[in-house]
């Protein structure tokens, strides 16, 4: 011990706690076998508030002000030391300084992802992440649950409680409010008030406040490109239509694909079956998007050439479109795109049953979409080899 230390240690006169961090919850004054002596100084800072402990038990509580601490301000103090005229100076306590000001932008997120029942996409895992804004609100609770024998609490020790509370008060939150992915997504803003409930109540066992809490929600990447692309044109100005599934953005997918493969100059296709596939591709999309939107006050012309759906029970098979699986399509349905070129004896299909892929012309549902016309009334018959 130096020489400093020894004078030090010899009296305490003057007890404060200079802070500039504003990340630091609460700090124990260096006692070095130090004893504070009868009309000590005591400064307390506004943001701060100074507590005695003595023998584990939390005794005087100081909040901002100058203060010489004498038995006249210190009544707990004296009761537990069992000063009736006076204390001898000197005596031995604890003294914490607690910080009492917002402690922000504490960071918290999701480490694994909350499974959410979607109306739309059926279940979907979503995480979540944000900042929130804390305070020591219950000094006695915060002292007992966090400091104990800690000399110094920072937010990171705090940051550790909040990201596990948060992440269970995230589902409980999800949950209560029986809202979808897209939902969820959608009103965020209005949700980080509910959030911020739920983690208070968790955080309030520690002697936390939480004043604030920010949320973003994010949603896997198929669904992200599902409400982008081909399901987001069910979408009206208040969200999601019910009726909107996975199975619609397949087929949505599929027809990207004819279309982008009918503008390839070099799929064999001319402008003249691009027309076709236009009309076609025209008359699947209209009937999807009237199943989509709803429009009570106007009357909804019958989309050209729909194709009725497939018949219970109907087999449906995909097909290796430019390298994609377009499909299921009936076997009725296949036969545009046999006239389209898209589908020949050769192309990999694949149909529920099947070990794998396999030509066309070997499953003999669709054999009959290449077999040859009869002959034309009239036509002689071929001559045989001679």
């Amino acid at each position: 011990m130096g020489l400093f230390d020894m004078i030090r240690g010899e009296f305490v006169d003057i007890i404060e706690w200079l802070d500039d961090t504003r990340t630091t919850l609460a700090w124990r004054f260096p006692r070095y076998d130090n004893e504070i002596k009868n009309g000590a100084e005591l400064i307390v800072r506004e943001g701060q508030q100074a507590v005695f402990v003595y023998r584990g038990a939390l005794a005087d509580k100081f909040g901002p002000g100058h203060y010489t601490l004498t038995t006249e301000n210190m009544p707990i103090m004296s009761t537990l030391q069992g000063w009736r005229h006076g204390f001898n100076s000197p005596f031995r306590s604890e003294v914490y300084f607690i910080n009492t000001r917002p402690v922000t932008d504490l960071r918290w997120g999701t480490p694994q992802p909350v499974t959410v029942r979607d109306p739309d996409f059926r279940m979907v895992q979503i995480r979540a992440n944000g900042t929130a804004n804390v305070r020591v609100t219950d000094i006695e609770v915060f002292l007992r649950q966090m400091i104990g024998t800690n000399g110094e609490v920072d937010a990171d020790v705090l940051s550790e409680q909040l990201r596990g509370n948060v992440t269970l008060a995230f589902s409980d939150m999800v949950l209560a409010s029986g809202l979808g992915a897209i939902d969820l997504q959608g009103r965020q803003v209005e949700l980080s008030d509910k959030l911020r409930e739920f983690v208070g109540q968790r955080l309030s066992g520690f002697g936390i406040g939480v004043e604030g809490v920010t949320m973003s929600i994010s949603l896997p990447e198929e669904i992200q490109q599902a409400m982008t692309r081909g399901v987001a044109r069910g979408v009206e100005a208040g969200g999601f239509m019910n009726n909107v599934d996975l199975n619609r953005y397949q087929q949505m997918q599929a027809a990207d694909a004819m279309l982008a493969a009918a503008q390839n100059p070099g799929g064999g296709m001319g402008a003249a079956m691009q027309a076709g596939m236009g009309v076609v591709l025209g008359g699947q999309m209209a009937g999807a998007m009237q199943g989509s939107y709803a429009q009570p006050q106007q009357q909804q012309q019958p989309a050209p050439q729909q194709a009725p759906p497939p018949m219970p029970g109907q087999q449906q098979f995909h097909f290796d479109n430019a390298g994609q699986a377009a499909g299921p399509f009936p076997i009725d349905q296949l036969r545009q795109y046999v006239s389209a070129g898209q589908l020949t004896r050769d192309t990999n299909v694949w149909a529920e049953g099947m070990a794998g892929w396999a030509p066309a012309s070997t499953v003999p549902a669709l054999q009959t979409l290449f077999a040859a016309p009869p002959p034309l009334p009239g036509t002689p018959p071929p001559l045989p080899p001679q």
